[in-house]
């Protein structure tokens, strides 16, 4: 998959996090793991100067940790679809975006003539991200992502994001100060982590600088870009909303290739299937609207399991699980952008 945010669903304001009470065997653990991973960061050339102010007084956080354990749909913690949705599709949250949506009109109608984003998708991503700007992140990106890898549990995911942090304080693309975000290391408007801030962010606004904490222009052209380099399909769109007849049998329809990727996730996808073949099952569109092509290729998605909301998704919306991981936050994504059309 495309190297992803890993956006960390920042969805509610989060507390400044608190002084924590750490314990001494894992602080002393954490020192001997960071005076190790320096010399490996000195080695790929980040200069030992970013590395002291970067380090200097840097501790280990076991509360963001623990949050990386306990992310919906894919903590192993039942949570409904519906419950979540209704917490992110609310008044202020869309009230916010059709301001962003008419204030940054013209970048968005450009943006999608030249990437093929459609700026719905941009306004959800945006909206789900930080809710345009209004939420954005208090933890300390670096002592995030040296928690993290430090942690083990995804030690190179977040080893290549600390050094990607370093990298952009080593060439001057952020300040240390600047350098704030979600408990997971996501930073700014869209939520990028580094390697994706070095990947994908870029100027929007004609000022020379990629600035994604401040510049709305910028923020619209780095998620469009974001996108297209990760393979979005001009003209797609990212799905349909539909209704199952009742005698409906999943077996027929079911994936018997393990996922060797974001597999909690795409473990509740149906196997591929042209949308002529999904409309011989019976499925019928829950807005009544004209299919696609019918070779178009869809996987079925019930969120909430049989009796619930269905969704077939294109292969559009692999690109939304790139950014994040959740079928959940993918959903939510392409329905707040519907709303916003």
């Amino acid at each position: 998959m495309f190297a992803a945010p890993l956006s960390a669903q920042v969805l509610a304001p989060e507390p400044v996090p608190e002084e924590e009470v750490v314990d001494a065997t894992a602080e002393s653990g954490f020192e001997a793991w960071l005076s190790t991973y320096r010399a490996s960061a000195q080695a790929r050339g980040i200069r030992p100067e970013t590395l002291d102010a970067a380090f200097t007084g840097l501790h280990f956080s076991p509360r963001v940790v623990a949050l990386d354990r306990n992310q919906p749909d894919d903590s192993g913690v039942a949570t409904l679809f519906s419950d979540y949705l209704s917490k992110r599709l609310e008044p202020v949250r869309e009230a916010r975006g059709r301001a962003a949506r008419e204030r940054h009109a013209a970048k968005l109608a450009e943006l999608e003539a030249a990437t093929g984003v459609p700026a719905s998708i941009v306004l959800g991503i945006w909206g789900m991200e930080s809710s345009y700007g209004a939420v954005t992140g208090n933890f300390d990106v670096l002592r995030s992502l040296a928690s993290l890898a430090y942690d083990g549990r995804r030690r190179e995911l977040f080893e290549r994001e600390l050094t990607a942090a370093l990298t952009m304080l080593d060439k001057g693309l952020a300040t240390r100060e600047r350098m704030k975000g979600s408990w997971a290391g996501a930073m700014g408007q869209p939520q990028f982590l580094p390697s994706s801030f070095v990947a994908s962010a870029v100027d929007g606004d004609g000022d020379g600088v990629a600035d994604i904490w401040e510049s709305g222009d910028d923020t619209a052209a780095s998620i469009a870009n974001y996108l297209k380099r990760a393979g979005w399909q001009r003209g797609l769109g990212w799905g349909v909303a539909v209704q199952l007849p009742a005698d409906f049998d999943r077996e027929r329809v079911r994936d018997l290739v393990q996922p060797r990727e974001c597999v909690r996730v795409l473990a509740k996808h149906s196997r591929w299937v042209p949308l002529s073949e999904w409309k011989k099952l019976g499925l019928t569109r829950a807005d009544g609207n004209p299919w696609p092509a019918d070779n178009t290729l869809a996987t079925l998605v019930e969120p909430d399991g049989p009796g619930g909301a269905a969704y077939l998704t294109f292969g559009n919306y692999r690109r939304l699980l790139d950014y994040n991981c959740s079928n959940f936050y993918a959903l939510s994504v392409a329905l707040l952008g519907d709303a916003l059309k």
